[in-house]
């Protein structure tokens, strides 16, 4: 190790991050969308036969017949672990989903010839859950996204993951969905959005590699889409708030915890207490040592590109958790509340010593799913609201509404110059529906 681990920086310094889509990435992504969109399945099966995806007994898609079994195949510890996380997701997304009602307001008595407004939570119809595999297959984001799904009322969900463990079948039985395909990258992005080996997906969830990030762009888009997605994911990141009171080993492991995902994380420390910086290095090279590869070259790779900001004081721990809007935001220092409760910008806040984000990742309750790259200052973290459209509604107590509102509407459209407008307003009141002749124009 060198002295470039977390090196200190100013509090005004810019912050690197590593874009979440790429030019790259982009064009590899709209090619292999186009084939998809022209040649459907058999793309989609080349390129599974390329990178050697497939699930068991070489299945293509894998049905909850078969994911049942891989919950009866796994050690009984495994299965625990699994199904208490699904069991403490799914509560959290019940309750948000009990806080949330259907609205009904009257603009004047209905009963004599008013309106009535309103709107009801609709969900969506079709969702996509992608879960990263490969070197670090994530069960938790199978949980993660199709149980918030699942409990706003989603009728298909759909996972797809790239050569499946027993343990993501599992969890995609646990989390009640549907089918998973066997299948990464950009081609299951397009089979989610062109409906292949499935229903067509209105929505398409979870993170995954630049390819994936720049195929959800790409299917958000009119070209291949329109897809709701939840958001461009970049790679991870967090930010640490410190004072003299915080620990040095657990910062030390709480930073490497998030480096050892990606060489491109965003790992940071900031800190009233001068004196620290030195303490919080020491601890981090210890630890990184002692890791296994690759796990260790890819976190050294992220700590260098990290640092340690010296804020001076509270309020400067505010400004800097502001201005950087991280994807998780771990407070460390003696008053945690009160800190938490000025800051405006982060995807997941953590609060005290006690609670590390590893504990967001693994099912404490709230999504893992969070917002990177500085968009934290006008998205959150997915959650059963992403997966319910808020649809209003508009009745009249009678066909013939009440004058003075029909006067006022139709006010209203010619001020904008809008006289069709206008008389759509006023054909109401008139029982014979005569249309009024048109306009003279003078040659």
């Amino acid at each position: 190790m060198n002295e470039t681990l977390l090196p200190d920086r100013s509090p005004a310094a810019a912050i690197e991050r590593t874009p979440a889509v790429v030019p790259e990435a982009l064009a590899f992504a709209e090619s292999m969308l186009d084939a998809i969109r022209n040649d459907g399945e058999s793309v989609i099966v080349s390129q599974m036969d390329r990178f050697g995806e497939r699930g068991p007994d070489g299945l293509v898609t894998v049905d909850r017949d078969r994911m049942r079994s891989a919950v009866d195949r796994l050690p009984v510890a495994s299965r625990r672990i699994i199904e208490s996380a699904a069991a403490r997701i799914r509560s959290f997304a019940e309750t948000q989903f009990a806080a949330l009602s259907p609205v009904r307001v009257e603009s004047g008595p209905v009963s004599d010839d008013g309106f009535e407004a309103g709107h009801d939570l609709v969900p969506i119809e079709s969702v996509g859950c992608y879960a990263p595999g490969g070197r670090y297959p994530l069960p938790s984001s199978v949980l993660m996204t199709a149980i918030p799904a699942r409990v706003a009322g989603v009728s298909t969900v759909r996972v797809a993951s790239p050569n499946p463990t027993e343990e993501m079948l599992a969890a995609a039985w646990f989390a009640g969905a549907d089918s998973m395909l066997c299948a990464g990258g950009v081609h299951a992005i397009g089979a989610f959005a062109q409906g292949c080996f499935g229903p067509r997906c209105d929505m398409i969830v979870g993170p995954g590699n630049r390819y994936v990030t720049a195929a959800k762009a790409l299917v958000a888009g009119p070209v291949h889409g329109p897809v709701k997605i939840d958001g461009i994911a970049g790679p991870s990141e967090l930010l640490v708030l410190a004072d003299g009171s915080a620990d040095p080993e657990v910062i030390a492991a709480d930073l490497i915890a998030q480096a050892e995902h990606d060489p491109d994380a965003g790992v940071w420390v900031a800190t009233t207490e001068s004196s620290a910086g030195p303490r919080i290095r020491d601890a981090v090279r210890r630890r990184v040592d002692a890791l296994p590869e690759p796990n260790r070259s890819t976190a050294t790779t992220s700590l260098r590109r990290g640092g340690i900001f010296d804020v001076g004081d509270r309020n400067g721990l505010v400004a800097i958790a502001d201005r950087i809007a991280a994807e998780h935001l771990e407070i460390l220092t003696e008053d945690p509340d009160g800190i938490s409760g000025r800051v405006r910008h982060a995807g997941g806040v953590f609060i005290g010593g006690g609670a590390g984000e590893v504990f967001g990742d693994y099912g404490i309750g709230p999504n893992h799913v969070l917002p990177t790259g500085g968009t934290a200052r006008f998205t959150a973290g997915l959650s059963v609201l992403d997966f319910l459209r808020v649809r209003t509604w508009l009745r009249a107590a009678s066909a013939i509404p009440k004058a003075a509102i029909v006067e006022e509407i139709a006010t209203f459209a010619r001020l904008e110059g809008l006289e069709g407008h206008a008389q759509a307003a006023e054909v109401r009141l008139v029982s014979d529906r005569v249309v009024p002749p048109a306009t003279m124009v003078a040659d």
